[in-house]
């Protein structure tokens, strides 16, 4: 019963959070308040359960915390910047350089953890040149996101704060086996990314050959 409850309530939660019509504050607060009553838990235990859940993951919170702040600092001085132009001026007009300088750019960018810089970050900068080279912007997305969820396994990334937290061990002992996974799986990313742009190399030399015709 308690586990028909507890899907039943995170069901609700997500439907409110993408309904947007409630606060995220007051999803994730009432609902499960809410649902510890209808289960049967007394005041008593519904306050310990808060308590224990704010212990849990106040050091984690703090981790996300001081990782965007400082990463944001880093971003707004222009850290990065130099790191991104070069990649740029690297790969120029070739779609398959731009292909693989995208993930790079993309693991550069999450190094902060935070998917809404990552995106705000590459995206503003690539869009233009795959429109310019007739390349699918779908491919940017694809290759900016999978790119970003493999460097946000770092101990300051959501999913893996949230594993720690679930498993009560610190996030950094839970990354550091993960860090070889973490280099082998960009390794593979750039090797698709080069297929996917011998690909897209030759749709747009097909397209230009039929506008040419």
């Amino acid at each position: 019963m308690l586990s028909i409850i507890g899907l039943i309530t995170t069901a609700i939660v997500v439907i409110l959070l993408m309904g947007k019509r409630f606060s995220p504050i007051i999803a994730l607060t009432i609902i499960p308040f809410l649902a510890a009553i209808v289960a049967g838990f007394e005041m008593s235990e519904i306050a310990n359960f808060y308590e224990s859940g704010i212990t849990k993951v106040m050091g984690v919170a703090v981790m996300f915390i001081f990782a965007i702040l400082y990463f944001g600092i880093m971003q707004d001085v222009g850290l990065f910047t130099p790191l991104i132009r070069k990649m740029l001026q690297i790969t120029g007009s070739n779609p398959v350089a731009i292909t693989c300088g995208t993930v790079i750019i993309a693991a550069i960018a999450h190094v902060d953890g935070s998917g809404a810089s990552t995106f705000l970050i590459t995206i503003p900068a690539l869009l233009p040149l795959y429109k310019k080279m007739k390349m699918n912007p779908y491919l940017l997305l694809l290759l900016v996101g999978t790119s970003a969820s493999i460097v946000n396994m770092i101990p300051w990334g959501g999913p893996m704060g949230r594993s720690a937290i679930i498993l009560e061990v610190d996030p950094t002992d839970l990354w550091r086996p993960l860090i070889p996974l973490q280099f082998v799986a960009l390794l593979l990313l750039l090797a698709l990314a080069f297929f996917l742009g011998l690909k897209e190399k030759k749709r747009i030399h097909k397209l230009e050959e039929n506008i040419d015709t």
